[in-house]
């Protein structure tokens, strides 16, 4: 069979402290993060993980965290030679790093840029200091508006905001105005998405009053009708880009194609020749992770057959694209004939759209997006 593309995801475990609502593998830094020794434990993790590429070139590559701006540009170029030196690198492989909007940080874009990086991925969550200040965040608004145009000034055509919104005491005013400010930036990307309370965050422990849900389908609906407006277009359930500046790596993810996981708690999946999908998940813990001499490797495991069709719809129904009714069976071990019960069920109630080469969610299907998912659930 034929492989899917590949991407590489980097994982930098470090931050200056746990924000309230995040879930993410990140650790609160204490002093100096050993910088040169983790870089070459990732390289020596992506070494362990060579044989899983199978001879494909890396489409994408994307270092997230925790906050990857905590590593010099230094170490970054670092990192990204070393990964070119074991991996080929496709002529337009996107080199996606996430960011904070601090002083620190931009004054780091340009660096980051000449490192090998050509997108990166701004944390700025809110416009407003009170809303900044419930969600943990230790940057203003000012910082978040200079971190955009430093961006633009260091050579990034490609960058992204991440904006939150349903945040604790937010009303459609409050909301709208957070997005009317990610706008004015002009960044060709925004992950606008809503604040959900996970558990063993902070928030989950003491969970906040958030919006009710007439005001949070007021905030969706007026915040979608603004950035169309200004010609964004949503391609994903929390991502909108002007066009041709979708993030090619969570596409690759969305897509249900394949990618390596390196760093603390990274998890990977990949096809095998046969077929088979595996699940890997790397040792969590910075502490852990850095034990010389310890495979890094905590968790390897294929995805049962029964498995698979929940797995792919969950990631594929993301996107706004039609999606070949071709690709199930390219990129899982699954017929159209496993899953014809519940496409059917589904198109009976309206909530997709198909003919002899492609289906589509239809704007019920995407209301209704977790019953429909329902249906695949194993026996």
């Amino acid at each position: 069979m034929s492989l899917p593309p590949l991407s590489l995801y980097i994982h930098i475990p470090w931050c200056e402290q746990k924000c309230p609502y995040c879930d993410f593998n990140s650790h609160a830094r204490k002093g100096a993060i050993p910088e040169q020794e983790y870089i070459a434990a990732l390289l020596a993790d992506l070494d362990r993980d060579l044989a899983l590429a199978q001879d494909r070139m890396l489409t994408s590559i994307f270092i997230g965290g925790g906050t990857p701006s905590l590593i010099s540009p230094a170490g970054i170029a670092s990192l990204l030679s070393g990964v070119a030196e074991r991996l080929p690198l496709a002529p337009q492989c996107e080199v996606t790093m996430e960011a904070n909007p601090g002083t620190l940080e931009a004054d780091r874009f340009r660096p980051y840029r000449e490192a090998g990086v050509n997108r990166l991925s701004v944390g700025v969550q809110s416009f407003q200091q009170d809303k900044l200040l419930i969600l943990g965040r230790i940057h203003g608004a000012e910082e978040a508006r200079r971190a955009a145009n430093e961006a633009r000034k260091a050579g990034f055509e490609r960058f992204n905001l991440d904006l939150m919104h349903t945040l604790p005491g937010q009303s459609v005013t409050d909301a709208l105005y957070d997005l009317e400010q990610a706008i004015a930036l002009k960044p060709p990307h925004l992950s606008w998405y809503q604040l959900t309370i996970e558990p063993n965050t902070q928030f989950a422990s003491k969970p906040p009053e958030l919006p009710d849900d007439d005001t949070q389908w007021a905030i969706f609906e007026q915040g979608k009708a603004m950035l169309e407006a200004a010609g964004y277009r949503q391609y994903e359930i929390s991502a909108w880009a002007q066009p041709g500046y979708q993030c090619e790596h969570n596409l690759n993810y969305w897509r249900f194609g394949d990618y390596l996981g390196i760093g603390c708690g990274a998890h990977g999946k990949i096809t095998q020749p046969d077929g088979t999908l595996l699940r890997t998940v790397k040792v969590k813990h910075p502490k852990g992770y850095l034990e010389p001499g310890r495979d890094p490797m905590a968790e390897q495991y294929s995805v049962e057959r029964e498995d698979q069709a929940l797995e792919y719809y969950m990631n594929r129904l993301r996107l706004m694209e039609p999606m070949p009714l071709s690709e199930l069976s390219e990129r899982t071990q699954l017929t159209p004939d496993d899953v014809a019960e519940p496409l059917n069920w589904a198109l009976q109630r309206g909530l997709i759209e198909r003919d002899n080469q492609q289906m589509q969610l239809t704007e019920q299907g995407h209301r209704f997006l977790n019953e429909l998912l329902a249906q695949f659930l194993p026996d």
